[in-house]
């Protein structure tokens, strides 16, 4: 659910990525918050486990997309990916806006990657919510390993629901999609609470700039470093 703040009049939306262990979610965010300008992000906090992490940090897209007169902000979280911290994940993903569901494509993670999305249609159902009410897209990672499975066979596993979601091909490491895949889920949540509130988002531009074009699908621009 998205948290409005009419103290700094922002909008703050809750994107959390999932996925089995060590199949690139942190690296996601990592890479992420290293091309994000410093000054429209927040700090990268990871709370650690015993063998493994949840990160998040905030940031404030380069036209940020105003909805009634408050800017949007986006919360990116990734879960622990092992099965012992299934509290965790259950807890960072209380009020959760929209979803990256992060696979793995090496064949031998396959099993792991549908145990992972089983468990997020779990998860999400004891907060009485359908992962088809959810915005959410699929990444494929890892892409540029040998052993890899085609992508018509991750279709198979993980996007055969009626309706199909989003899936990028996906290496983490050099930032192929990363910003792609964000970029679409980011989409499809403003889309979502646009309509939930009957009205047409707009996009800020820079404060030189002149008076702001209505949109339908704003596209998130992530400031990014040079």
């Amino acid at each position: 659910m998205s948290i409005i703040n009419y103290a700094s009049r922002e909008i703050q939306f809750k994107i959390v990525y999932y996925g089995p262990a060590l199949c690139g979610k942190t690296t996601n965010l990592a890479y992420i918050h290293e091309r994000v300008c410093p000054a429209n992000r927040g700090d990268l906090v990871s709370l650690a486990t015993a063998a493994d992490r949840t990160l998040f940090f905030d940031f404030l897209p380069l036209n940020a997309v105003v909805i009634k007169g408050f800017v949007t902000k986006f919360q990116l979280y990734t879960v622990p990916g092992q099965v012992i911290y299934n509290a965790t994940r259950q807890l960072v993903l209380r009020s959760v806006d929209g979803v990256v569901f992060v696979a793995d494509s090496q064949w031998e993670k396959m099993e792991e990657n549908v145990e992972s999305f089983r468990n997020l249609e779990e998860n999400l159902a004891q907060q009485n919510i359908s992962i088809d009410e959810i915005p959410y897209v699929l990444q494929y990672n890892k892409r540029d390993l040998g052993n890899i499975a085609p992508i018509n066979y991750l279709e198979f596993l993980l996007n055969n629901r009626r309706k199909r979601a989003q899936s990028f091909e996906v290496t983490s490491s050099t930032g192929q999609n990363v910003f792609a895949s964000l970029n679409a889920v980011s989409q499809m949540l403003l889309y979502k609470f646009s309509k939930q509130s009957n009205v047409t988002p707009t996009v800020a531009p820079p404060a030189v700039a002149g008076q702001p074009e209505p949109v339908a699908a704003p596209k998130i621009v992530v400031p990014a470093r040079v």
